[in-house]
């Protein structure tokens, strides 16, 4: 009998001696550095905001490493897809309720950062953003998912132009599929694709020996008649630039 009433005593005296450290770990108590908060026990986990509001002039809170291989800070969530307007938090949320900036990046190095979407690729963004405004020093590789490249290419590819000789050979040239010399002063350029919307424009080339010009007259939506001329007006065979401006 003495030694049931031991035993219950023991644990008795046991759980009064445990019980303060463990509630201490829970909410309400202070943070400890250098260990997990609340604890390890998933029963003691936060089940409220723990905010720390400050007034002063500086920052509210400061977090520094003075390891060389850094980590100052992480933050890690769940949050579903949608952010705050699909009642989603973000990870990491910056409101600054007055006027100025809500966030400030700055490092010594020659990269400021990644940003790692999924498995990145054209159906992933990096980003939005409502500001329609020039970000100053931003140097964007891409545009509505084209390159600065296909930019350039789809403007050329507006501007079709053509170079022809005197025999109507077909040269230097961009959105023309073929020249040809239909009779004395006369030529016919025909596009790749329809330039009946374009503006058309034809330079006789100076070759020194005579001034001359030239005309350019539609045929169909893909085919230009070109007339090149001398000073006096009579049809000369004259080599000649060709542009469609569309």
């Amino acid at each position: 009998m003495s030694k049931r009433l031991w035993i219950v005593a023991s644990a008795t005296l046991l759980a009064i001696c445990i019980a303060p450290f463990a509630l201490a770990a829970g909410e309400g108590q202070p943070v400890r550095g250098g260990a997990r908060n609340p604890s390890n026990n998933e029963s003691q986990t936060y089940t409220r905001e723990t905010e720390i509001i400050a007034n002063n002039a500086t920052y509210g809170t400061r977090q520094s490493n003075k390891s060389n291989n850094g980590g100052g800070a992480i933050y890690g969530c769940r949050s579903g897809e949608g952010g705050s307007a699909k009642a989603n938090n973000p990870c990491l949320r910056a409101v600054n309720l007055a006027k100025g900036f809500a966030f400030e990046y700055q490092t010594g190095g020659t990269q400021g950062g990644t940003i790692t979407v999924g498995g990145g690729g054209d159906t992933a963004t990096p980003f939005t953003t409502n500001a329609t405004g020039v970000a100053t020093g931003l140097n964007a590789d891409r545009v509505d998912s084209k390159s600065a490249q296909d930019l350039v290419d789809a403007a050329q590819a507006l501007n079709r132009i053509a170079q022809v000789s005197s025999a109507g050979k077909l040269g230097a040239s961009r959105g023309v599929d073929s020249a040809a010399h239909d009779a004395t002063g006369v030529y016919t350029v025909v596009f790749g694709a329809d330039v009946s919307g374009c503006a058309y424009n034809a330079t006789v080339i100076d070759d020194g020996t005579a001034p001359g010009f030239a005309t350019v007259q539609a045929v169909d939506a893909k085919t230009l008649r070109v007339r090149t001329r001398q000073a006096d007006n009579s049809l000369a065979d004259r080599a000649f630039h060709l542009t469609a401006v569309c």
